[in-house]
Order: structure tokens, then C-alpha cells, then sequence
């Protein structure tokens, strides 16, 4: 989370320090000695991405659990990752977990944990009526969430998450699948190493040709950031949407590589992701609020990062129109953009304009949640600390719920799935009826309506075109004689737009928000197969505290 409204209310509280993950943890009865039995529940979280920090023996059937703060950082307390095993077969249980660092939460509009198992590895939600997030007297009126859930196998090892979890290990197998792939348009570097030795890769995506412009000329580049946040798991799903989309066949990614440069990092915060952290870094450091003097040995991750964008801004080579930081928000829903408040109003009135002609392609983008500030706390942010650097650039937080999106048309929530998230784009398949959870798709299309609404690119083809099926076309050199004078011509063609025509268009393209589409015939989501019922039941005395529910 980048701003103000996402940081809700923090508790400090914890009761007793809670140090470490959880690892192979049998709980038993108070006295009880000896081996665990079958039905003595055993968590873990010491894997990757796993957090999971205390568990409390309250009845056979209740259990309070501690989520482990961040490392070297007491204050956030918010990413969970477990594993459950050791159950009998319809074993009913209640997990509290009690130590919430923030009150305000989307559990409160229905979001629920995750689970999955051994023999059902596709993640999905608990049902709503299970779920309850509450003040509990126990715990210093802090607020609480409960689930109710049924271990319906005894083979099974059952993991419940926050979120979808996005590790580490899982974007570097992405990125090495890609590199296998050998296209000429893609380049992967080392751009550093973190504290703890893990990689920070720099993406690039485009034309060769565009990496070496005429002299006198600038390419124009767009850079993109997501991670530095680790518990924000969906910032990394819409990145790799962005990703997918850029390198696919579709006609629009092609004609996004001809005229621009993409670089992209798509993990700022390695350590923190591959320890399970919520908002810092393995030494403490909420990273996005120490863009303004990064330390090589404390930030080594926006220390390179920052001194790249710099240099490729000096360079003279090279114009950084765009720099978009990709996040999560753990209290509002659809995606929206957070953008800087600039005494220029000419680019305070332009950097308007991509947000209007993102919430045109993205039915989950929320023009309504999205704003623009200068706060003096968000000083060290990415957004406001390059906004002031990169004197030309549009800068922005891009925002994507850590739950679900309302449209216009329907009024209700739709939860993001997984799958939403991670679809490859079909070329066969019109872009409008595949849009559930495509935001990093969308945002990649959106570049092509904004350079043709400026004059950069022609106006033909349209980000709505129909893509066509097929293999991709051998490259052609465009950067040859003619083909350079002719792309010339046409560019001088086209006049400058003024700002009040900017406006303008812009406001043609945030009125597409109002038509809306129908979404009848959208895929209903698979139900979950898990359940709490089962055959046993609750009596009075199981639990000491059921009669909160």
C-alpha cells in the first residue's frame, strides 16, 4: 500500500512477542505428554512465503493463532501462510487469528482466507457464513477473524493464506520459462543482489532497434515496478499480466514494442517476499518510504533501481514517459491510481488523462477511488520522490484490491481469482469478453490509446480491434530508410494536442465508464469443495467462546 488510505488504523499490541515461524508445531491438551495422536493439529509456516508465528490450545475445537510480525518490524502484522496436518477425517475446528496489526480490513465486505490441500491444489475462498471479523473482549477489544472449517481427510495437508501467495521461487521459474523462449524482443538482467543474495531482475521489452535511437531522437520508455511491498501479492499477478500481454502475438503488443521501450522489475523486495513479510524488508525498512536517499547497503534494491532511472533520464537517449509502481490495497476494492499534485498545471492536467483511458479498457478500474496528493508523509515514496525527479514523467501508484471489484452494471462484488489474474491472453479470443481481473493486460493496451490520443503512434489500429489468430509475422526492420521517413511524415502529420483538448478527449474516454456491459453471461466461479459441516457437531461446552458467532 502506497497512501494514506491504505494504511487504515495500526494496533501495536501483540500480548507476548511472537519471534519466528512456526515450525512442525503439534498442539496438544494442556498436560498431555507423549506422542501427538491423530486429531492433535500440527501447523507450519517455515517454507517460503510462510507466515505463521504462535498457536494457542483453547479446546479440542478452538485455536488462537499469532501471525509473525515482519522482520526486525513489530508494527505490521497482516500476511498469514500456513499449513494444517495431522486431522482425523471431518474434524471441525475454530481458528481465531488475534493479533491484526490494522482494524480497517476487507473482511469486513466479505473476503475470506484461502485454502487449499494435498489432493485440491486450485486455492479458493472460504464461504462468507463461516467467516467472522469482530472486536473480541479476549485479545484488548482488538479485532479479531474467525473461521469455522472441516477437515475432511485425514491424508490431507491443508494451507490456508491471506491472498494468493505469489513466492519468490515462483516468479524466478516465470522468468527462466520466458528466457527460454529466446525472443529477440526480450532481455533479462541482473540489475543487483539483494541483502540476502537473491535476485532483483530488470526486464526489457521491445523492438531491438528502439534500444539504440537515431542520434538527436529519443525513444520513449515506460518503466514498471511491483513487490516492494512483499505481502501484496496481486500487485505481482497484474505484473505479470503486463508481462504476458507485452511478449504475446496479439497485434497491440506488437505495435506497443515497435514504437516503445518496457522495463520492468518485478520483484523490488526479494527478502521480504521469500521470508513473508507483510510491508518490509529482511532488515525492517518499509522500502517505499526511502526512495529519496536509498542506501547501496540497507536499499541496495531502490538504490539501483533509482540511479538506473536516473542515468537513463540523463542519458539524453532515452525520455521516461511513464513510471507506474504496482500495489495492493487491503481496504478498498477494484484496482484505481494514486498520482502526484504537481505545481505545472500543464502536466498536473495531463497526467489525467492515462487514468480516464484506463477505466475505458478495465471494468475493475475505479476512476472514483482514484486521486491525486502531495502528502508530506508519502515524501519517500517511488510516486512522489521520481514525480519530482523525472521532470517529464507521469508517475503513479496503481492500486489493485486485495479482494474483488464492483462494476456499474451489477452493483456487487466479484472477487479476483487466481486464475483472473495469471490467464494467458488468448489471440483468438475478443480482448472485451475476456476483461474479469485483466488489469495488467488492460494497463498494457491502455499505453496504445494514449500515444495514439498524442500523436505518437497513428490511429490506426485500435486498442478494441479484433486480434487475429496466427503465428507471429518474421520481424521487419522499421528503422530502415524508408520505412523511418515514412513513420516521420507521419508523425509531423499529426498536430500537438493543447491541454484543453487533452482534457477533452480524456473525458470522452472516462465517459465509456458510464455505458458499461453486460456481464450476464460471465462464467460462474466454481465452488469451493471444502465445507465446515461434516458429520460431527458443536455442543455446548466444545468451545469456550462459540457463543461469538
Amino acid at each position: 500500500m502506497a497512501d494514506k488510505r491504505d494504511s487504515g488504523s495500526e494496533s501495536d499490541s501483540t500480548e507476548e512477542p511472537v519471534v519466528g515461524n512456526v515450525n512442525k508445531f503439534a498442539v496438544v491438551p494442556p498436560n498431555y505428554s507423549g506422542k501427538p495422536r491423530k486429531g492433535h493439529l500440527i501447523f507450519d509456516a517455515c517454507f517460503e512465503s510462510g507466515n505463521l508465528g504462535r498457536v494457542d490450545y483453547i479446546t479440542e475445537y478452538e485455536y488462537d493463532l499469532f501471525i509473525r510480525p515482519d522482520t526486525c518490524n513489530p508494527r505490521f502484522r497482516v500476511w498469514f501462510n500456513f499449513t494444517v496436518e495431522n486431522v482425523k477425517a471431518d474434524q471441525r475446528v475454530i481458528f481465531n487469528i488475534v493479533n491484526f496489526s490494522k482494524t480497517k480490513s476487507l473482511y469486513r465486505d466479505g473476503m475470506t482466507p484461502l485454502v487449499k490441500s494435498t489432493s485440491r491444489p486450485k486455492w479458493v475462498r472460504i464461504p462468507t457464513k463461516y467467516v467472522y471479523y469482530y472486536r473480541c473482549p479476549d485479545h484488548r477489544k482488538n479485532y479479531v477473524m474467525s473461521f469455522a472449517f472441516n477437515f475432511d481427510s485425514e491424508d490431507e495437508v491443508y494451507q490456508f493464506a491471506y491472498c494468493y501467495p505469489y513466492s519468490y521461487t515462483r516468479l524466478q521459474n516465470y522468468l527462466d520459462n520466458l528466457e527460454k523462449r529466446n525472443y529477440d524482443f526480450f532481455t533479462r538482467e541482473l540489475l543487483c543482489l539483494t541483502v540476502q543474495q537473491r535476485r532483483l531482475d530488470l526486464l526489457t521489452i521491445t523492438h531491438p532497434d528502439n534500444l539504440y535511437p537515431p542520434e538527436g531522437e529519443k525513444q520513449k520508455m515506460v518503466y514498471i515496478t511491483a513487490r516492494v511491498h512483499p505481502g501484496e501479492t496481486p500487485s505481482s499477478f497484474v505484473c505479470q499480466g503486463v508481462i504476458d500481454f507485452l511478449v504475446s502475438n496479439h497485434p497491440i503488443a506488437k505495435i506497443l514494442r515497435e514504437h516503445l521501450i518496457f522495463k520492468i522489475i518485478p520483484m523490488l523486495n526479494p527478502d521480504g517476499v521469500y521470508l513473508g513479510n507483510y510491508r518490509c524488508s529482511l532488515m525492517g525498512f518499509d522500502l517505499n518510504r526511502h526512495w529519496q536517499e536509498p542506501s547501496p547497503w540497507a536499499h541496495p534494491t531502490l538504490y539501483s533501481t533509482k540511479n538506473m532511472l536516473m542515468e537513463l533520464d540523463r542519458s539524453g537517449k532515452y525520455e521516461v514517459d511513464f513510471y507506474i509502481d504496482l500495489h495492493a490495497h487491503s481496504t478498498l476494492m477494484n484496482g484505481f491510481m494514486y498520482g502526484n499534485i504537481y505545481d505545472d498545471t500543464d502536466r498536473y492536467e495531463k497526467q489525467s488523462i492515462f487514468p480516464k483511458l484506463l477505466g475505458g479498457n478495465a471494468e475493475d478500474f475505479s476512476l472514483g477511488n482514484t486521486n491525486f496528493n502531495r502528502d508530506a508523509v508519502k515524501a519517500g515514496t517511488g510516486r512522489r520522490t521520481l514525480g519530482g525527479c523525472l521532470d517529464e514523467s507521469h508517475c503513479y501508484t496503481l492500486e489493485v484490491s486485495f479482494y474483488s471489484y464492483q462494476t456499474s452494471t451489477t452493483g456487487t462484488a466479484t472477487p479476483y481469482t487466481e486464475d483472473g489474474l495469471t490467464e494467458t491472453l488468448d489471440v483468438s479470443v475478443d480482448l472485451d469478453l475476456e476483461s474479469d481481473m485483466k488489469l495488467g493486460r488492460n494497463l498494457a493496451r491502455t499505453f496504445l490509446d494514449y500515444y495514439k490520443m498524442t500523436g505518437y503512434i497513428s490511429a490506426k489500429p485500435s486498442s478494441t480491434m479484433l486480434p487475429k489468430p496466427g503465428t507471429m509475422r518474421p520481424r521487419t526492420d522499421r528503422r530502415d530508410q524508408g520505412d523511418r521517413e515514412a513513420f516521420a511524415t507521419e508523425r509531423s502529420a499529426s498536430e500537438p494536442l493543447r491541454t484543453g483538448q487533452l482534457q477533452d478527449r480524456g473525458q470522452q474516454f472516462a465517459n465509456r465508464l458510464d455505458r458499461g456491459s453486460n456481464r450476464d453471461d460471465r462464467p460462474t466461479v466454481r465452488r469451493s469443495e471444502f465445507t465446515v459441516t461434516g458429520t460431527s457437531s458443536f455442543t455446548d461446552g466444545q468451545t469456550q467462546r462459540s457463543k461469538r458467532f
